[in-house]
């Protein structure tokens, strides 16, 4: 989808950037971009030695972006840098320049699971979900010395879970109040909300390497043997150090109940106990923030902005009185 912070690159900017990255002797030959993504501009490209690489291209600087948003790039690269470390299923990085905001990659040769889960089979989706799970549990395996997005400039980052993530949703909502985003609550609620069960947020000591953006187009499958398996995941630019549990946002959140139970086996391997719950609806409630917030940023065609804005508002209504019950 068409947004502001997108780059529009034209061929002379993608071959000089393959080649700022790859070396002179990097030929393109073919270029064609992706309109999954939201933020970043991401082209397919063709080298005339036969490699298919992936050019994905930061916001130009000075664009208006949410607070948590800054420094994004760099935030990708550590995950890309850690998770691979750590044996997490990703594209090679081939070339990563978080102040020229650019990173090349390899590019998958599967399909999205958004796309491929219209056509498979029932149990190769339950599948799918379960091995998602497991992915994402061993990815949470890698830590962090702090709390909090790793950007550079220390904003957010704290020995704390409870400070980190209170953090976050004082800058998402000062976000949304200042650009007069519709809330189902008044801020101060919203906050004294998050504020009433936060002490739950300290059950979580280790900071925990979380992708939470684990949405079915970020994950890339192939055919394998009778069934499917994953190819890796793409997009960690929204990655923190935190509670593990928050990666079931994305993974759970958008799924139908069975689908939803087969990835938080895979992740867990046993059912949520109560506290956890009320953890996750504190972690959906600052999703659902961040998109209605993103509706006042992003330049988002009129119809796709309203449906984004009425999607995630219903969302963050239900997950506030489920916390204000609780």
């Amino acid at each position: 989808m068409r947004s502001i912070t997108k780059p529009v690159l034209s061929d002379a900017d993608i071959t000089r950037l393959i080649r700022q990255g790859l070396g002179d002797n990097a030929v393109v030959t073919g270029h064609e971009e992706f309109t999954d993504g939201f933020f970043n501009a991401a082209h397919a490209v063709l080298l005339d030695d036969g490699r298919e690489v992936v050019l994905k291209v930061a916001p130009e600087q000075g664009l208006t972006m949410l607070t948590y948003e800054v420094d994004l790039m760099h935030t990708e690269i550590e995950f890309f840098e850690r998770a691979a470390a750590a044996g997490v299923p990703l594209p090679t990085m081939w070339h990563a320049d978080a102040d020229g905001g650019i990173i090349i990659m390899s590019r998958l040769r599967g399909v999205s699971f958004e796309q491929a889960k219209q056509t498979m089979a029932a149990e190769h989706v339950l599948a799918i979900r379960r091995e998602l799970g497991r992915i994402a549990a061993h990815s949470t395996t890698v830590t962090g010395a702090r709390f909090g997005y790793p950007r550079r400039d220390g904003r957010t980052r704290s020995a704390s879970w409870r400070e980190s993530f209170l953090c976050f949703i004082d800058d998402i909502l000062a976000d949304a109040t200042a650009t007069d985003r519709p809330l189902p609550r008044p801020a101060a609620q919203i906050r004294e909300l998050v504020l009433r069960h936060a002490p739950l947020l300290d059950a979580v000591t280790v900071p925990a390497l979380v992708h939470y953006d684990l949405w079915d187009g970020n994950v890339f499958v192939l055919p394998d043997g009778d069934g499917w398996r994953v190819e890796g995941i793409i997009d960690g630019e929204r990655a923190f150090y935190g509670d593990p549990l928050a990666e079931l946002v994305s993974l759970a959140s958008f799924a139908p109940e069975d689908q939803a139970a087969a990835a938080v086996d895979g992740f867990l391997g046993r059912a949520l106990h109560p506290g956890e719950e009320i953890r996750l609806a504190m972690y959906r409630a600052y999703l659902w923030l961040i998109l209605v917030a993103e509706t006042a940023v992003r330049g988002y065609p009129e119809k796709e902005n309203a449906d984004l804005l009425a999607w995630s508002s219903e969302r963050l209504a239900n997950d506030l009185d489920a916390l204000a019950s609780a």
